[in-house]
């Protein structure tokens, strides 16, 4: 194998790495459920365990979907022009599809994910960013206190609590904000790091 490919598969498996860890460090998810609970008074969400772990469980996943798509419009997006040939390989990013593959390969190994988990995951990942990246004239700015317009914001509602959807919406769009604001962390380390 070519020592550029290498070297590409190890920054994203490191990437994947750094994903799940600050997923995990930063405790987003079960912080999201528990306030959430808290804040509208909705024990009985977390009444049985086994439900509760399977809760957040699929939270996490759609937390990862996420970031995940947040981190590969962040690194395929072009950065500042520059003049030298250097900077332009630079500013194009990391090779959008090879880098797309290696990083959901990475993800896929660091979660032990089987074939047809990892197909899922893809599928996911696709249509949130199907959903994300609608034309310019669709998009525009969110105001602080708007529900987020995301496919994180409805299927995390739909998942936490059915029967109070809004409440649900409005604290799913808080978690939403605090994750696009981690991974857009992460990958500016990431970025920063390979630039060097």
């Amino acid at each position: 194998m070519p020592q550029a490919c290498k070297t590409a598969e190890n920054a994203a498996a490191a990437l994947a790495a750094e994903l799940l860890a600050s997923l995990q460090r930063e405790r987003l998810v079960p912080r999201f459920v528990d306030s959430y609970v808290v804040a509208h008074g909705r024990y009985s969400i977390q009444v049985h365990p086994t439900q509760y772990r399977d809760l957040l469980e699929l939270l996490h996943r759609e937390a990862l979907l996420a970031m995940t798509a947040r981190v590969l419009q962040e690194s395929s997006a072009p950065g500042p022009v520059r003049k030298s040939k250097a900077s332009r390989k630079r500013r194009r990013g990391p090779g959008a599809p090879a880098f797309r593959r290696n990083l959901l390969t990475a993800l896929g190994r660091e979660k032990k994910w089987g074939a047809g988990e990892a197909l899922d995951f893809q599928s996911d990942l696709r249509l949130y960013e199907d959903l994300v990246a609608r034309p310019a004239d669709v998009r525009r700015a969110r105001k602080a206190f708007e529900v987020a317009d995301h496919p994180f914001v409805d299927r995390c509602a739909m998942l936490l609590d059915p029967s109070f959807l809004e409440q649900a919406r409005v604290a799913a769009s808080r978690t939403l904000n605090e994750i696009e604001k981690l991974a857009s962390a992460v990958t500016a380390k990431f970025l920063e790091a390979r630039t060097k």
